[in-house]
């Protein structure tokens, strides 16, 4: 009788592992089927859309108003910090140093990004010299992008105006400076409201607000201190 029980018993302890390992093999069967079927084509479907709004994200969408914008406002700023860099050592005015800094150090780190945006476009950045008037508006009859009548250098400055600028110190510099540079501000803000009216780029229509924002304050700032002189 004893023997019978101790046989029942052993019976018992197979039968139980034997499940055991059955349980553990559909499990794993189970596993691999969400893996490799319905389960992974759900998951490969969930990141389907992310990843096309982040590729359609980076390559930035862009249009000829874009280019234009953003070729424009290059030697457009060039000129700028040249400008600014004239005042440290010919103004007389503390306040006109203090605008001519803070124009430079608005308008240098925007140089970089406007051109690492054409860069991006495969457009052609404008060369470091590129800064006479008459020149950009011959380059623009025969730009490929649209920007034929781009009145987008208005208040460039002649290289008359700049050699003059360069010439004058004290007060006649300050007075000077403030004139150009307000002429100068006027044909930026007109290049950023254009770029808003019939720009695409997310990016460049953030900088036009900013520049028609922060150039027009300024103005108002330089049209004050030449009230002073």
């Amino acid at each position: 009788m004893r023997k019978n029980l101790i046989r029942r018993s052993a019976l018992g302890a197979a039968a139980g592992a034997a499940s055991l390992v059955l349980a553990a093999c559909g499990s794993g069967d189970d596993a691999s089927a969400g893996h490799d079927g319905h389960g992974s084509q759900s998951s490969a479907a969930s990141l389907a859309p992310s990843t096309s709004a982040s590729t359609s994200a980076s390559r930035g969408e862009h249009n000829a108003a874009d280019v234009a914008f953003a070729t424009g406002m290059i030697p457009h700023h060039r000129q700028a910090v040249e400008m600014a860099d004239l005042a440290p050592s010919r103004a007389e005015s503390t306040e006109v140093r203090k605008v001519a800094s803070e124009i430079k150090k608005a308008q240098g780190p925007e140089i970089k990004t406007l051109s690492g945006w054409l860069t991006s476009w495969g457009e052609q950045v404008p060369a470091q010299g590129a800064m006479n008037h008459s020149m950009h508006k011959e380059n623009n009859k025969h730009n490929k992008n649209g920007m034929d009548g781009m009145d987008g250098m208005d208040g460039m400055m002649t290289a008359a105006d700049m050699d003059s600028l360069a010439k004058a110190s004290g007060k006649a510099f300050d007075t000077a400076f403030l004139t150009m540079m307000i002429e100068h501000h006027e044909g930026a803000v007109k290049m950023a409201k254009t770029e808003k009216a019939g720009g695409a780029f997310p990016g460049a229509r953030k900088m036009a607000n900013s520049v028609i924002t922060s150039q027009s304050a300024e103005m108002s700032r330089m049209t004050g201190l030449l009230g002073k002189g």
